[in-house]
């Protein structure tokens, strides 16, 4: 005969309760075993964490390989080329030499300048991520410390003098975090705001002109890309960075980036406006309604320009709308058309 075991309760004690363990008899059926922590939390849906594959950095290596065999060619190309002049007449010579130490000073000032542009940007990246820590984690010294470092950055700004006084008079003031960068960000980073959003309105406007009176395709192509890069170059320098050709590249890329990630919000949130006014400017004219979408593509990347190269995010300061820069947009479109 099959021996049955009668159902029995059992209850789990707490890891605390210690009388509760010791009265708690397990029967010789019943196996507990700990899950490992892996399963656990792949049961939470938290993601466990897996070290990356290494990779061998072949086009890190192939790109220096191919600078190093450049630049042993130039080289040789110079030493051959000083030593046939020196050879045919002395000052010859002389001259190619003065000539290579001034391009070699002029090599080192565009390094030197390219360096500085890009330290500059990441010194504002880092100050933007230490106020966003600082917000998230609530703590006050660090936002003293950014609101001194917002006020170095524009130490050589006049028309920010007077914002930098007022600062100054707070001093160890007993403030909230966001009140603290909040008066910062209305002080020092409103006028620049204002300018941003004055270039952005004027950068999409001459797109929308041009792209709405140009005959050809490829005209328009250029003409966007001009105003995309003198905008995100005009944009930098209002905020305070000083960005070369790798600054700028690296800018670009941020910028891009942004625009992606928030592409779509963008969209969602004025995508009924953006196509009505679309959709009125393409009755009055199909190059007219072309030329107000080129303004609003300009248009979305400023404003991705201005969220990369602010040096604090948005805190008490309502952050620009597309909808707005849409509407003068369209009304300066409209007014445009004969």
């Amino acid at each position: 005969m099959t021996s049955t075991q009668r159902p029995r309760a059992f209850r789990i004690p707490s890891a605390d309760d210690s009388s509760a363990v010791e009265a708690v008899v397990t029967p010789s059926t019943v196996r507990i075993v700990e899950e490992p922590f892996e399963i656990v939390d792949a049961a939470d849906g938290t993601p466990v964490p897996v070290a990356p594959k290494a990779r061998a950095p072949w086009l890190s290596i192939l790109f220096v390989a191919l600078g190093g065999l450049v630049s042993l060619g130039v080289g040789l190309s110079l030493e051959r080329l000083i030593a046939d002049l020196f050879s045919a007449a002395p000052w010859l010579g002389w001259v190619a030499l003065v000539l290579l130490a001034l391009a070699g000073i002029a090599f080192l000032a565009i390094v030197a300048r390219e360096l500085g542009g890009v330290w500059r940007e990441r010194q504002i990246e880092a100050l933007r991520g230490r106020a966003m820590e600082a917000v998230a984690t609530r703590d006050h010294s660090q936002a003293q410390s950014v609101v001194r470092d917002l006020a170095a950055l524009y130490a050589d700004r006049a028309v920010l003098k007077a914002g930098r006084q007022r600062l100054d008079t707070l001093g160890d003031a007993i403030l909230d975090v966001d009140d603290r960068l909040g008066i910062a960000e209305h002080e020092l980073l409103s006028p620049l705001d204002r300018q941003a959003r004055n270039a952005i309105a004027a950068s999409a406007k001459q797109v929308s002109a041009v792209t709405a009176l140009s005959p050809r395709a490829i005209v328009d192509v250029a003409f966007v890309v001009f105003v995309a890069v003198r905008l995100l170059r005009r944009i930098a320098t209002i905020y305070g960075g000083r960005p070369g050709f790798l600054g700028f590249i690296r800018l670009a890329r941020s910028a891009f980036a942004h625009l992606t990630a928030t592409g779509g919000m963008a969209v969602g949130e004025s995508m009924m406006q953006q196509v009505l006014g679309l959709g009125i400017a393409a009755r009055v004219s199909a190059k007219l309604g072309e030329g107000v979408l080129n303004g609003l593509m300009t248009a979305r990347f400023g404003l991705a320009a201005m969220a990369v190269c602010r040096p604090l995010p948005f805190i008490r300061e309502e952050p620009p709308r597309l909808i707005d820069v849409a509407s003068e947009l369209l009304r300066a479109s409209t007014e445009e058309k004969p």
